[in-house]
């Protein structure tokens, strides 16, 4: 037997106890003829005592960092005990020992507070797995996965596998590609969801499934993504929205309580895609702080359009009169700001990232005065009007954007996320959920003067408007003027979940009836003969009494990062990509012999 017990479970009650432990060398430290071994496992640590007798032995067999040890001793009582420690109240006296393996002296320490960089520890990742830090991580992690299996079990889910070789549907993100040796100049893809799968299962009569699921997506990598990740993959027959944010509501609540023991009572406030977008210029907002942007237009002439009142009347500056739209964000008590600060920020603004012209700044002193980087155009009346317009107050910043209205918005927005890290808003101790509902169903594609699906094509309308959009043609004839399509204003039956200002979770109801699935791959540019080859199975399928359903996708990485309080899901994630897509432990990519190529009737063409 190689252990009794574990490193992490033997207290005082365990005094006098002859015990066996197996584990790995984390410190050693000598005292004269005795020395003090701190032994680690994935349970925890506990100190050991080699006294006078062991070290002659010790001397012919000494230990190193990350030996992997045996030892046979009885449990005693510290002199000096270790309040940090869960096993800090005793030590075990060895008797005997045993080196079940020598190691090398690893490349970083094995400590929460390592020496070691981001790559040198990937290199190694199966020595940073050590670590205490990262095994929280992974425990968090298994804890997730846990309570949501246990949730969904209770609401009568049944977990199902799907294939992870399919058929390559290019909607979206690139596919991973693998070539079949059987089947010659023919080519499999890894699912970059099971979307397909979980719509088919429902026409099985599957009514509620899951799966906890690999997902693969050719893109280029962040903090945030990785080629392959992992979905809580959720579907249900016969339901609503309503249905589906209820039941969702309290997995995520659940999660809560059975991973960070905090009870979310507050309702999940629900927010439409459009006040979303004007309130905080982004679809998924950090609500945990306000700051919420403001549409001043109307107070300015349009040089275009006479149906702004003239609030501000006689205000000759072109950069607000012509444009589409002028958004105010109010940053708190920043008035202080000197003029290298305003500077920065407007650098900041003209990054590509963001993409605008400039900034306009207004302070609000202290004793009710206004300066601004428009005074030439700005009396102080005016400067007020702005200010009481978007509620500002003495001693608060307000930074001006104006341009196109969405880019404007968009600006805006990651504009407000930037001023919330400067002032220290975003908490990770805390946790805010939000929906976002009523997404427009289509948006359209400048490039190819056609209509993209926001979601996927697979998203219903909303049911009053799927006359609309069985009823009129999908082409675009005056592309200027697309917004008076009448698809413009298809409103989606979807829905976004947002923690803490990141989409976590996300689904919809789904189309089920074929003539519905076939005007959306229409209105997607696809023809019919292209929409059969890549989706006639699903098609087909919905004639066979397909039923209403709907569904959700939770990205578990991005959840346990979240709730773990990181920034990057590679935290998470046991072998995780670095940002380039490899895995520098395995060294993958990576060649492969020209026998496998000849095998699979490749040729590598090279540059």
């Amino acid at each position: 037997m190689y252990r009794t017990h574990t490193c992490g479970h033997l207290r005082i009650t365990d005094v006098n106890r002859i015990i066996t432990l197996s584990g790995w060398v984390q410190t050693i430290r000598k005292f004269g003829a005795i020395s003090f071994v701190d032994l680690r496992d994935r349970y925890g640590i506990t100190q050991l005592l080699f006294g006078e007798e062991l070290q002659p032995l010790l001397d012919g067999h000494p230990l190193g960092r990350e030996f992997v040890i045996q030892v046979k001793g009885f449990v005693q009582e510290r002199e000096n005990k270790n309040a940090h420690l869960a096993t800090g109240d005793i030590e075990v006296l060895v008797s005997e020992f045993d080196i079940l393996n020598t190691a090398l002296v690893p490349p970083f320490t094995i400590q929460d507070d390592t020496d070691g960089g981001d790559d040198l520890r990937m290199k190694y990742r199966y020595l940073d797995l050590r670590r205490n830090v990262v095994k929280k991580n992974l425990e968090l992690r298994y804890a997730i996965t846990r309570s949501v299996r246990n949730y969904l079990h209770e609401q009568s889910f049944i977990e199902v596998e799907t294939p992870f070789l399919i058929k390559s549907t290019p909607e979206g993100a690139r596919d991973f590609i693998v070539p079949s040796r059987m089947n010659e100049g023919q080519f499999y893809a890894l699912p970059q969801s099971p979307q397909t799968f979980k719509q088919l299962l429902m026409v099985s009569g599957y009514d509620r499934y899951f799966q906890i699921v690999k997902c693969f997506r050719d893109e280029d990598l962040r903090a945030d993504r990785q080629p392959e990740f992992t979905q809580i993959d959720c579907e249900m027959s016969f339901v609503e929205q309503e249905d589906i944010l209820n039941t969702f509501e309290n997995m995520i609540k659940r999660i809560f309580k059975d991973v960070k023991n905090l009870d979310y009572e507050e309702p999940i406030e629900r927010m439409s895609w459009e006040d979303a977008m004007w309130r905080f210029g982004i679809d998924k907002p950090d609500t945990r702080f306000d700051m919420e942007l403001t549409n001043i237009k109307t107070l300015f002439q349009n040089s275009k359009s006479k149906s702004y009142p003239e609030l501000i009347a006689g205000t000759d500056f072109p950069v607000f009169n012509q444009a589409e739209t002028v958004i105010a964000l109010v940053a708190p008590e920043c008035g202080f700001y000197t003029r290298k600060q305003t500077d920065e920020l407007t650098e900041w603004v003209k990054r590509p990232q963001i993409g605008m012209q400039g900034l306009v700044y207004i302070k609000c002193n202290a004793d009710g005065s206004y300066k601004s980087s428009v005074d030439k155009y700005f009396d102080e009346e005016k400067l007020q009007a702005i200010a009481e317009t978007c509620g500002a107050r003495a001693g608060d910043l307000i930074l001006l954007l104006a341009g196109k209205e969405e880019k404007t918005r968009k600006a805006a927005g990651e504009l407000r996320l930037e001023m919330a890290r400067r002032l220290n808003f975003r908490n990770t101790e805390t946790f805010k959920l939000l929906w976002i509902i009523d997404f427009p169903l289509f948006e359209y594609d400048d490039s190819s003067n056609r209509w993209v699906a926001r979601h996927h094509p697979f998203t219903a309308p909303k049911k009053e408007q799927i006359a609309v959009m069985l009823n009129n043609d999908p082409s675009i004839k005056n592309a200027e003027n697309y917004l008076a399509h009448p698809f413009a204003e298809i409103k989606a039956n979807a829905y976004d979940l947002v923690l803490n200002g990141n989409e976590v979770g996300g689904g919809s109801i789904r189309i089920f009836q074929k003539d519905l699935q076939e005007k959306m791959f229409t209105a997607l540019g696809m023809s019919k003969e292209d929409a059969m080859q890549k989706f006639g199975f699903l098609m087909n399928a919905f004639e066979y009494g397909a039923p209403p359903h709907g569904g959700i996708a939770f990205g578990l990485d991005r959840l346990c990062s979240i709730i773990g309080g990181s920034e990057s899901i590679r935290d998470f994630i046991a072998f995780p990509k670095n940002n380039s897509g490899r895995d520098v432990m395995l060294d993958a990519p990576s060649t492969i012999e020209d026998e496998q190529l000849k095998e699979l009737n490749l040729q590598w063409r090279g540059k």
